[in-house]
């Protein structure tokens, strides 16, 4: 779906509002790569709207560490470091692994059989190199877990860790490709399906520690080189 599609089909929503979402996807998903700079007059004319709209988004993204703004007026990805990405990763464990824990109270059978599909489909990323198409599954299988928590405040500070992670989960993916990932999701599946909290907690934390392990790993290669 084109920008200019997608604005008509979300008349309702403020075209800042739609920027922001658009950019904010492209983050988590590669279409922001670190390292590489764009300019607002750039991506204005990219998304085909004008100015104002477009430094609302980078505004916004840039408090949420998403982005940050050069002199030029160009924007980038900030730069992490080891430190930094250990921070992320204690964070994750320690909030994404309470949501779980929360979501496990309200979860159906309907919702494992969505969570199920989901991973079906990252399965099928897997097999076939779809790096994109694997991300985007990890997303929304985290996220509709994390929904089902009630736990907004938690949910709000877990999205703004992982568009911070993010663009460099892509890049480190987009190197290696897709033949070393587990999928860690097997096990909060059955953890889920048996209602066994324990289990969901260590699934979570062992999805995490290869993602996040996988970046650190990255970064110390980086460093090295």
């Amino acid at each position: 779906m084109t920008f200019q599609s997608a604005v008509a089909a979300d008349a309702g929503i403020p075209v800042h509002e739609q920027v922001y979402r658009q950019l904010r996807e492209r983050i988590l998903f590669g279409g922001f790569l670190p390292g590489k700079a764009v300019t607002l007059r750039g991506l204005a004319e990219e998304l085909g709207v004008s100015a104002m709209p477009v430094r609302e988004a980078v505004r916004r993204l840039i408090a949420e560490n998403a982005l940050e703004l050069h002199g030029n007026r160009r924007v980038s990805i900030p730069d992490v470091s080891q430190e930094i990405v250990d921070e992320i990763w204690s964070a994750r464990r320690l909030l994404e692994v309470e949501l779980a824990s929360k979501a496990l109270l309200h979860l159906g059978d309907d919702d494992i059989k969505a969570l199920q599909d989901i991973d079906d489909q990252i399965d099928l990323a897997l097999e076939t190199g779809d790096v994109e198409g694997y991300m985007r599954g990890n997303y929304e299988f985290h996220f509709y877990l994390y929904s089902k928590s009630r736990s907004e405040i938690l949910i709000k500070l877990v999205k703004n860790l992982w568009v911070q992670f993010g663009p460099f989960m892509r890049l480190v993916y987009g190197r290696s490709g897709t033949a070393n990932l587990e999928d860690q999701h097997k096990q909060a599946l059955e953890a889920l399906k048996t209602r066994d909290q324990k289990a969901l907690q260590v699934a979570l934390e062992e999805d995490i520690a290869q993602g996040m392990g996988f970046i650190r790993e990255s970064l110390s290669l980086s460093e090295k080189a």
